[in-house]
């Protein structure tokens, strides 16, 4: 049992999901004295409201300076808010440690961990990680937890030795982590991403780095081998390196040669026969295959069927529907420019191609060489639509239509469609100028997708 913060006393900022379970977890189960604090006000705010009915302390509506007047002895920050915030900055300089909730979660959890990061990719290799460890199990089962939406910390409170703890994890959740030590660490790319939050390239790459921080020989590290960056980044850890390859034979890894994907001179798979599209789902499905099979599963069948089965995660590449010969699909989780263009090389055209959202201060000219080999026709909408249509007819795309919101870009789309045509929604930008998260506009691209069809029957 963890003792380390009995009779503590600990702040809580930031009660989403991540932030509730931790205060509640601290407080209930490991001893210590919680002060939670969120700026939402306490009329709308269940969570402080119940974590309130449980005992715990709970400030709301503010965030005041003066709570670092208190002795706490550590912090727990939601991931999403940065170090410059002044209660964080306050904390960092009176040297009060400050973690986040995985960091927590790994404390407590009786199971052992793989970890998966990366620019893209994390949610499809996790769950595919998770399925493959749970086709066939006998004893204990592989849970998703993390940055997939299910608190960490609230699935290890449950886990046992004979369970499996498959956890996605964030650089924003990374970077407040100090002894988190995933017996099987995944990296399955990096790009420049989250820069108004980490500020630079390198200290992004740092955060994300810090998942192979803590390993030591008996641990494992799977990394894409397609770049000599990340083959750079597998000096920075103590176990060992289990390379993945789309494009050369690693044969102490997992790689594709001849149309066909394997681990370690064994075929597991046909590239044809995995049910998800685009070579980017290569990748993940050999990062999956290395991880699943270093975790202990030996049924190279049950990996393949996995693979032949598996459907997609929601709002990544997702499947929608097929509308009189034009396949429809959701890629909302493309909050950023390589999101989009590793979609658009997954689909050989034509495609009718649906973007926009929030202006980060980004432009979108590396697309342009996709947009003229992949795309027919654009709609973009939102803070970036005139940037976006500015790269657009850069592209030589005539068939360009631009609009305020995604609920007129959608019809506008499927009528600028033809047989044949994928209509594909990956915005290359945030969700934040219209919607509170990728989940809620993908969701309302579906719905606008399923009422035009209603509307317009085959």
């Amino acid at each position: 049992m963890v003792t380390t913060y009995r009779n503590k006393k600990v702040l809580v900022i930031g009660l989403a999901k991540s932030g509730a379970n931790a205060a509640r977890l601290l407080q209930d189960k490991l001893g210590a004295f919680v002060t939670a604090t969120d700026i939402k006000p306490f009329n709308e705010n269940p969570a402080a409201q119940a974590l309130l009915d449980d005992g715990v302390r709970v400030i709301t509506g503010k965030q005041p300076l003066a709570l670092m007047d208190e002795d706490f002895s550590l912090v727990v920050k939601n991931p999403g808010i940065p170090y410059d915030n002044p209660l964080v900055d306050r904390a960092e300089k009176k040297h009060i440690p400050i973690i986040t909730e995985p960091e927590l979660a790994f404390e407590i959890s009786e199971a052992p961990w793989i970890g998966i990061t990366g620019t893209n990719g994390k949610t499809t290799t996790t769950t595919l990680i998770a399925e493959m460890l749970n086709a066939k199990r006998t004893e204990g089962k592989a849970y998703l937890a993390g940055n997939i939406g299910i608190p960490a910390s609230a699935v290890a409170e449950k886990v046992t030795p004979q369970d499996t703890m498959v956890v996605e994890l964030s650089s924003f959740q990374l970077a407040g982590t100090t002894h988190l030590r995933p017996h099987i660490a995944v990296l399955t790319n990096i790009y420049s991403a989250h820069l108004d939050y980490h500020k630079t390239r390198a200290n992004y790459i740092a955060a994300k780095m810090k998942i192979v921080a803590n390993q030591n020989a008996a641990d494992f590290f799977v990394v894409n081998w397609d770049s000599p960056e990340w083959q750079g980044l597998s000096h920075q850890t103590k176990g060992q390196v289990v390379p993945f390859s789309r494009k050369q034979v690693v044969s102490n890894g997992a790689y594709l040669k001849d149309g066909e994907l394997y681990f370690q001179g064994t075929p597991i798979i046909a590239a044809e026969d995995i049910r998800i599209p685009g070579a980017h789902n290569i990748e993940n499905a050999l990062a999956a295959i290395a991880a699943a099979k270093l975790a202990g599963q030996k049924d190279n069948d049950a990996i393949a069927h996995v693979l032949k089965t598996f459907p997609g995660v929601k709002h990544r590449m997702q499947y929608v529907e097929t509308w009189q010969n034009r396949k429809i699909y959701n890629d909302s989780k493309a909050t950023n420019i390589v999101s989009t263009e590793v979609a658009l090389r997954s689909f050989p055209g034509p495609v009718v191609l649906i973007g926009g959202g929030l202006d980060r201060g980004f432009t979108f000219e590396k697309l342009i060489p996709l947009l003229k080999d992949h795309v027919r026709a654009m709609v973009v909408y939102g803070q970036t639509k005139k940037l976006m249509a500015a790269t657009a007819k850069q592209a030589g795309i005539e068939n360009l239509t631009v609009v305020d919101t995604l609920d007129e870009a959608v019809p506008l789309a499927m009528h600028a469609s033809r047989p044949g045509d994928v209509v594909l929604f990956s915005p290359a930008a945030a969700s934040w100028d219209q919607f509170h998260t990728f989940e809620e506009r993908g969701d309302r691209f579906i719905a606008d997708v399923n009422q035009f069809i209603k509307e317009n029957p085959s």
